[in-house]
């Protein structure tokens, strides 16, 4: 079975010494609304993504191949950052992911060589902030049956109509990925922040994630030029999104996990009841172990994803659905668990399981709610 390197938990170090020294500080502010974006440039800085991400276009002439947010090579450090981003801020890491893993990944994915270097390039260097749409009002998990944003080919381009929500980073992108029904088949389009007919909200309220701006995309005769058409296989490159957010959110799980056993355990020793510590009795002790459990068994799919990728390969559709399904519900009953075992102070935002606890729970909904995961699962092994 796979396992971080050293130099893998080298680079582990130096990204949580910039989560704790960063990130935790801003968690208020970031809360409280405070655009994420500037932070991210800072990490993305700190880590000389854009240097190399520049470096990887100048020497192939359109850019690095995707195994990973940064697309450098080696999904392993992926899944780092992923990790010990989720430990200190989810919906910070949320956001990030968006804008370089969903929004550049399909752009790198299924853009020609002038589309990569013209639009994912700045994305993946941090100079423009990148929004993937594809969920649309009533039509969430069910995305491409029912969708219902169109597009009309006119003049050499396309006329996009429709509307787009719950988009991470749409109040703020500058290049958002659009899919959209063309005839009877899914088309991708690119289109920027000016474009006429396109609008966007402002961010949502919502119950968790609150570092991870969300709005809605509303596009009204917006046209698109053909050479913001990615390559004709939309519902192929959506899938592919969907199943690369499938088989990456065992890292977040992972980190969101981790964080709350260590807080769990930590105040379990020091709170005292009746004369003794709390970790003495059997009902906590039950408590922490279960989360243990699950901390190993995500670590385990998060390990094993890793193994597949370094071979070239990748989960099957049910494994990844299964995967999805088990450490999504994993990290939201870990997140819930330690707010509490934590009590009173567990409800409270110092001791941040609750924000935890928020924001693992989209994990259950976003990317496929649990129920299409288990609809998914099921066709395969019936079909």
């Amino acid at each position: 079975m796979f396992e971080f390197s050293e130099e893998h938990r080298m680079v582990r170090k130096v990204v949580r010494t910039w989560a704790e020294s960063k990130l935790a500080p801003k968690i208020d502010a970031l809360e409280a609304g405070e655009p994420p974006y500037e932070l991210m440039r800072d990490l993305a800085k700190t880590f000389g993504i854009p240097s190399m991400v520049k470096a990887a276009f100048e020497k192939s002439g359109d850019g690095p191949r995707p195994s990973g947010l940064a697309g450098a090579g080696d999904p392993a450090l992926s899944a780092i950052l992923s990790l010990e981003l989720s430990r200190v801020c989810p919906g910070f890491m949320l956001a990030f992911g968006a804008s370089m893993g969903l929004a550049g990944g399909a752009i790198m994915g299924r853009g020609t060589p002038e589309q990569r270097k013209r639009w994912a390039l700045p994305i993946l260097a941090w100079e423009k902030i990148g929004a993937w749409g594809m969920t649309e009002p009533g039509a969430g998990s069910d995305a491409f049956r029912s969708m219902r944003t169109t597009a009309t080919p006119k003049d050499g381009g396309y006329v996009l109509n429709g509307q787009k929500t719950f988009i991470t980073n749409a109040p703020y992108a500058d290049i958002f990925v659009i899919y959209a029904k063309v005839g009877d088949g899914i088309g991708a389009f690119i289109v920027e922040r000016g474009d006429k007919g396109l609008e966007t909200s402002k961010p949502m309220r919502k119950m968790g994630m609150h570092s991870s701006p969300t709005g809605e995309v509303f596009l009204a005769d917006c046209f698109v030029p053909a050479e913001r058409v990615l390559a004709s296989e939309g519902r192929s490159s959506g899938k592919d999104v969907f199943h690369s957010e499938r088989t990456g959110m065992a890292p977040m799980c992972v980190g969101i996990i981790e964080k709350c056993l260590e807080i769990a355990t930590a105040y379990a020793k020091q709170r005292v009841t009746w004369g003794k510590a709390i970790a003495e009795y059997q009902l906590v002790q039950e408590k922490l172990a279960t989360m243990f459990v699950h901390l190993e068994n995500c670590k385990n799919l998060m390990f094993k994803q890793l193994t597949l990728s370094a071979e070239g390969k990748s989960m099957s559709a049910a494994e990844a659905s299964a995967a999805k399904l088990y450490c999504a519900r994993a990290a939201t009953e870990s997140a819930m668990e330690a707010v509490q075992l934590l009590g009173g102070n567990g409800y409270m935002q110092e001791y941040r399981v609750e924000m935890l606890a928020r924001d693992a729970k989209l994990l259950q909904i976003g990317g496929g709610t649990d129920e299409i995961q288990i609809i998914n699962i099921a066709r395969n092994l019936l079909g």
